[in-house]
């Protein structure tokens, strides 16, 4: 697989995400549904912003690397949210995971009325191999 990332500026560095990513000659494409912190159990959390993007991503980790693909081919990762003003607030949880992954995806961020329950966070992500 080929990866080509396409930034015309540099302002988007700073913010963990690229302006496009063309991919080619990949064997196959996982499309992830979009993750929230809701434990093992199903049970959807009720705790604050951070928490919850927190367990999200661990729950987004967890389904991508049981399909046997890896965080740092996320090409495509999209960010729903009940506050944007919690989320950004908080976006240092997102960023150091996008890091620690090495992850240069394309990226939208949608605030959005209500999710299921109680939840105030979801990830959606398209990974290629």
């Amino acid at each position: 697989m080929e990866k080509r990332i396409i930034n015309p500026w540099k302002w988007q560095d700073a913010r963990n995400y690229v302006q496009a990513t063309e991919v080619k000659n990949l064997a196959s494409t996982l499309y992830v549904s979009g993750q929230t912190a809701i434990d093992a159990n199903g049970v959807s959390s009720k705790e604050d912003m951070r928490s919850q993007m927190s367990q999200a991503l661990d729950n987004l980790e967890k389904v991508i690397q049981e399909a046997d693909y890896k965080c740092e081919d996320i090409v495509r990762l999209n960010i729903y949210t009940t506050s944007s003003e919690e989320l950004f607030n908080n976006f240092d949880v997102f960023q150091n995971w996008i890091i620690k992954h090495g992850i240069k995806q394309t990226s939208t961020v949608l605030e959005v009325k209500v999710l299921f329950e109680t939840l105030k966070v979801e990830f959606e992500a398209t990974v290629v191999k």
